[in-house]
């Protein structure tokens, strides 16, 4: 005890002197974690990290004695266990918490550890099929530098570390049974000078190429999704907006096919100028042995629509199918069989990988969806070729969690494409796409406005790059 009493205190003070670092990355934890997830710490310490990330159902574990007794009277809320995560008896120690978790945190940890695969093995204890494990890790750029700040008396002594670059922990977490969904890095200047620190972190840092060199690097991965119930389990909700669409309300009703243990096809009328909400109620008479609802829009956009389906759909699985018909409804299975199947947690379509009819998208529109597909990809760190693409798939209880963190982006997507994309992001959901062939609108006209649009989305994007990648 004498000895993990030293070891604590050691660390408790160079905690307290390089307070700048240890706060920056309790502020990441708070902004990758839900405020509902249920939280486990590895190497948890005295719990301060726990403490300031101050979810409801929390807990963590660590070898040094000492500290899990100082963790539990400072925070008594907290559920604290001695626990060696390379002990051999780990496998019953872990029966202690006898909890899944909806994340798992290793900060700065797996340098100190003898064998990474194994002790990410042992998580799976933990793990629920959708929990998501969080692993910060140190640049080997920075070797030299800490190494003199230790010399100098700037720093705690650690003794040996494992380095292990990017490309070797995502390799030892998929060994280990784990899908990496996102990568990032933190901190260009670990000590606090006013204003200089802050702004060449919260900006600079997050700059391609220049993100390499900074000091903390994170990895968000998935427990094996692919765990998750077949497909014959789901109930599916088909969402169309439709406004002016009367000439292809029967098409979409005939074409869409069905889906897993059933498919709800909900219209969200939008105050059309034709007589689309009159040929819906008509279609419903006609097809009364499906399951068809129809909802009239509140107010204006299709992001407006978009909420007032989702509202009130009561699939498993939430999917948008643009009424035009240009993404051809017999793609659905396909979105549905990757979602469900656990290929990924967020399906989105793509229309810029095959060839599209030659009418089907302005050259325009194309390179302005091409344009803003890059910069979203930079901005949510998952590739995403096609931003605009309507046909986008996702778990109702996703959308839940999305609808319950949404005041940290707020209503303003007139779209609906973004406010899924972003709550996507937020949530650290993998996102996956599918290719579709997009087609030539056979009715109507299209009710997009490329310049007023345009500019909408330009403004999106700043958005966007305060609230996720600029926000630390």
């Amino acid at each position: 005890m004498t000895d993990f009493k030293k070891k604590a205190e050691e660390k408790n003070y160079w905690r307290k002197r390089n307070k700048f670092y240890y706060d920056s990355l309790e502020n990441l934890f708070k902004n990758l974690i839900p405020a509902n997830a249920s939280v486990l710490e590895v190497g948890c310490a005295e719990g301060d990290s726990l403490h300031a990330i101050g979810n409801k159902n929390e807990a963590g574990f660590d070898f040094n004695a000492y500290h899990i007794q100082n963790a539990k009277e400072k925070y008594p809320s907290i559920k604290f266990y001695c626990i060696d995560a390379e002990a051999p008896d780990f496998n019953e120690k872990a029966k202690e918490i006898n909890q899944q978790f909806d994340f798992i945190i290793l900060c700065d940890l797996i340098g100190t550890l003898n064998d990474i695969q194994n002790v990410f093995e042992r998580l799976k204890v933990f793990c629920h099929s959708r929990t998501k494990v969080i692993v910060t890790y140190r640049n080997y750029f920075w070797n030299p530098v800490l190494k003199a700040a230790e010399k100098l008396g700037l720093k705690m002594k650690e003794g040996e570390q494992n380095w292990l670059y990017i490309h070797e922990i995502k390799n030892l977490l998929t060994l280990a049974g784990f899908d990496v969904v996102r990568t990032g890095g933190m901190l260009l200047m670990p000590v606090k000078i006013p204003f200089i620190t802050s702004f060449i972190n919260k900006y600079f840092a997050k700059l391609p190429i220049i993100k390499r060199l900074c000091l903390t690097g994170y990895v968000v991965a998935n427990n094996d999704i692919s765990e998750v119930k077949g497909s014959e389990d789901y109930k599916v909700t088909v969402l169309v907006p439709a406004r002016n669409e009367e000439g292809n309300i029967e098409n979409i009703v005939r074409l869409i096919p069905h889906m897993g243990s059933g498919t709800e096809i909900v219209f969200v009328e939008g105050n059309s100028s034709d007589n689309t909400y009159k040929k819906i109620e008509e279609v419903i008479t006609q097809n009364k042995g499906k399951d068809i609802k129809l909802f009239k829009q509140p107010g204006k956009g299709k992001g407006d629509a978009v909420r007032k389906g989702f509202e009130n759909a009561t699939g498993d699985i939430l999917m948008i199918l643009d009424a035009d018909l240009t993404v051809a409804p017999k793609d659905l299975p396909k979105f549905y069989n990757a979602l469900s199947t656990g290929k990924g947690e967020f399906i989105n379509g793509s229309r810029l990988v095959y060839q599209m009819h030659e009418k089907a998208m302005r050259s325009l529109n194309k390179a302005g969806n091409i344009f803003f597909s890059n910069v979203f990809s930079w901005l949510l760190e998952q590739r995403i070729t096609d931003t605009l693409c309507g046909t986008k798939v996702l778990f109702k209880n996703d959308y839940i969690k999305l609808v319950e963190n949404r005041k940290y982006f707020g209503d303003f997507d007139p779209f609906g494409d973004f406010d899924l994309l972003f709550g996507a992001a937020k949530l650290n959901l993998k996102i996956i796409e599918i290719p579709v062939r997009y087609g030539e609108r056979t009715y109507g006209e299209t009710n997009i406005n490329r310049f007023r649009d345009g500019m909408m989305l330009l403004r999106m994007c700043f958005f966007a790059m305060r609230k996720i990648k600029f926000n630390l």
